[in-house]
């Protein structure tokens, strides 16, 4: 078989950023995945999945209300590895254009407070996992290096 994209992305080289994964036509539409990269792939520590979990609520609920973006939002979630996060938006789109949108959502992320939406067992199914402080720490984290992006880190390494 062939390898799938993204295990043609050499993760010896990638760091930290914000790339688009992919780009797929479905009928008319165009759904671009972007590849929201938060740690050093092989490099660092994985996050937990207690962090992950809370980050994947967080990020979702707020994507899916911001009021210019919520319409477009497809998905987001993690990655099986645990290094990051993908993010499906409908259009055809490059990492600069969503870096505004990305980095309000990872502040929104680091600033959160409060009980994490859908952390209950009514509407989720693993609603005891979860790690709001370890989840602030990584929204700090990648908001802090969205803040000084350049287009090293916006366009997957060679």
């Amino acid at each position: 078989m062939e390898k799938i994209t993204s295990f043609t992305i050499d993760h010896i080289k990638l760091r930290p950023g914000l790339y688009v994964s992919r780009k797929d036509r479905v009928g008319a539409e165009t759904v671009t995945t972007f590849d929201l990269r938060l740690t050093n792939p092989n490099e660092e520590p994985v996050m937990n999945t207690a962090e992950v979990h809370t980050i994947e609520h967080l990020g979702a609920t707020y994507l899916r209300n911001e009021p210019q973006w919520k319409d477009r939002v497809l998905y987001f979630g993690p990655m099986g590895c645990r290094t990051g996060f993908y993010l499906l938006l409908a259009g055809d789109y490059e990492s600069k254009e969503i870096v505004p949108l990305v980095l309000d959502c990872f502040r929104f992320i680091r600033d959160y407070r409060g009980q994490v939406p859908g952390a209950c067992a009514k509407d989720c199914g693993n609603y005891l996992d979860m790690n709001l402080p370890m989840a602030n720490y990584w929204g700090g984290r990648y908001a802090e290096l969205l803040e000084q992006i350049d287009e090293t880190r916006l366009v997957y390494p060679e």
